[in-house]
């Protein structure tokens, strides 16, 4: 390539995620002819976490993403490249009626467009359901019987007049629910996404997760339902959000659509081709180049950059650093940073055992619910999804069958993590029989699919996290995006937020990575999930 003016300026992006995808689009959109986005994706799969996998005509969303989002940037991003649908059909999906017609499975009939679906999530604990967030029905009077409900309000009273210091994720549980409900609704699920007790876990991971909820605010949100004006939704608490727009072949659809979008306009995408190496340009101090290995064929080549974007894992990014002086103590923290890993099970069953109790209308009357929190003590399996319930045209025969997701959460290495395909299938089969919720011999089909480093953790070495990010700060042309780019459990709206972000300081010669670092700090607004 000639080094003249006219060159169009290279950035190489390491992922093929949210946030890569959105700064190599943002790139191209905003500046075009002027930067040559080049995406580098270690896997097969476009979307990160946010993918969509497809097994025996059948669609799993990993983790399950709900695309909710009071950014009006992020909000006309979705709408430009996936229109929401506005006929009549939206309507009656919203309701989980059957598709009038199967365009799941034809290309040439498969719909660009977003449905509206109606977020429905709950809790199972003692074998029976509470609303999530908890909210103070009559359902969950009666579930939780006269002695819970009286020791829990008088639990929440005495966080009134006892609060304490907010030095973890237990005590800032404690503080918004009071003890007996965070022991009842939160203690047990938290510490099997994290593998630690909440008390060990550090207090950002709620500020950022469950911000604005609390028993107060949930007390203000049925009051203003009740008797106050109709609200905008970006007016109401996030993890209180009653309804959500959806890809209609899941959040991967979407991602798939961008990329097709970012190579159109002149960026380039390489798959199954990893970053094993960040190269100093010895004169500037700038990253001047990439070495990055074709995991097929194990080919190595050089890349060189003007700008690097990176959302791949700040452990990885700073063992990869080369030609730079990187303090010890910044290596070794960076290196030790801690990850949750991922385990989905999906399960094809004719029918599930428990039965739609809600007022909600669903097709054959099924249950309503998006996901489902299991809190019982006595199995592994941390949530389950119902992708019937997402999309219908995420489920092959979605009239007669029920496709859910198990999801565990394991360290890479571990037992779970280890065991092998089939006996891992029927364990996840098991639990969800012994909790009620399927018949083990229903089950026609399973599949397991592994994600590593899907949850940056906050314990061990995150402490250092403030010194990390300020070595990488040193680096003029390094910007660091995304939920693993940033260890930071950020929603998709937060990822794609922060490569909006980093797209605007290249596009305006900006190293100042203050606003890149900033989104997500804000109080008023996060959802948990």
């Amino acid at each position: 390539m000639s080094d003249n003016v006219t060159r169009r300026k290279r950035v190489v992006i390491a992922g093929a995620g949210p946030a890569g995808l959105t700064a190599a689009y943002t790139l191209l959109k905003q500046a075009p002819g002027l930067y040559e986005p080049v995406i580098f994706e270690a896997t097969d799969a476009i979307g990160g976490i946010s993918q969509t996998v497809r097994h025996n005509g059948n669609r799993i969303d990993i983790g399950g993403h709900r695309f909710f989002s009071k950014s009006d940037r992020v909000t006309d991003f979705w709408n430009e490249v996936m229109p929401m649908q506005t006929s009549p059909a939206a309507d009656e999906l919203l309701l989980g009626a059957a598709p009038a017609h199967d365009t799941a499975h034809d290309p040439e009939q498969t719909d660009r467009v977003m449905l509206k679906r109606r977020r429905v999530s709950r809790i199972y604990y003692l074998r029976r359901f509470f609303d999530y967030p908890v909210r103070l029905s009559v359902a969950t009077l009666r579930a939780m019987g006269l002695g819970r409900t009286f020791k829990a309000g008088m639990g929440y009273l005495a966080t009134k007049f006892n609060r304490r210091p907010e030095t973890s994720l237990e005590n800032f549980y404690i503080n918004r629910f009071g003890k007996p409900l965070y022991e009842m609704f939160f203690e047990d699920y938290t510490e099997k996404v994290w593998g630690v007790h909440p008390s060990k876990l550090g207090a950002d991971w709620g500020s950022q997760r469950v911000k604005g909820l609390s028993i107060t605010a949930i007390l203000k949100d049925i009051v203003a339902k009740q008797f106050g004006p109709k609200r905008d939704a970006r007016e109401v608490e996030t993890s209180l959000i009653e309804e959500f727009v959806y890809p209609k072949l899941g959040p991967g659809q979407l991602w798939e659509t961008v990329a097709v979008e970012v190579k159109a306009m002149g960026g380039r995408i390489e798959m199954h081709t990893e970053v094993t190496a960040i190269e100093a340009d010895g004169t500037t101090g700038k990253i001047g180049a990439v070495e990055v290995c074709d995991n097929a064929t194990g080919e190595r080549r050089k890349v060189e950059c003007d700008y690097f974007i990176s959302s791949m894992p700040v452990a990885d990014l700073v063992t990869r650093l080369q030609g730079f002086d990187v303090p010890s103590d910044i290596r070794r923290d960076a290196a030790a940073l801690p990850y949750r890993d991922f385990i989905t099970v999906g399960l094809l069953v004719p029918k599930l055992k428990i039965k739609n109790e809600t007022k909600l209308a669903t097709y054959a009357d099924r249950i309503p619910d998006t996901w489902i929190y299991v809190q019982e003590r006595d199995v592994k399996l941390g949530r389950i999804q119902v992708f019937n319930n997402w999309s219908p045209y995420m489920v092959k025969d979605f009239k007669d069958k029920v496709w859910i997701g198990l999801e565990y959460f394991c360290n890479e290495g571990d037992a779970l993590w280890e065991m092998a395909d089939a006996d891992f299938i029927d364990m996840a089969r098991r639990e969800l029989a012994s909790i009620g919720i399927i018949d083990a011999d229903d089950v026609e089909d399973a599949v397991r699919i592994k994600i590593k480093k899907a949850y940056p953790a906050y314990f061990g070495t995150y402490s250092q996290m403030e010194a990390i990010r300020g070595y990488l700060d040193t680096i003029p042309n390094l910007y660091c995006v995304g939920r693993n780019g940033q260890h930071r459990y950020n929603n998709m709206d937060h990822s794609m937020l922060t490569a909006m972000e980093a797209a605007e300081a290249i596009m305006a010669g900006k190293t100042d990575k203050a606003a890149v670092w900033s989104v997500n700090t804000e109080q008023e607004y996060h959802e948990s999930k």
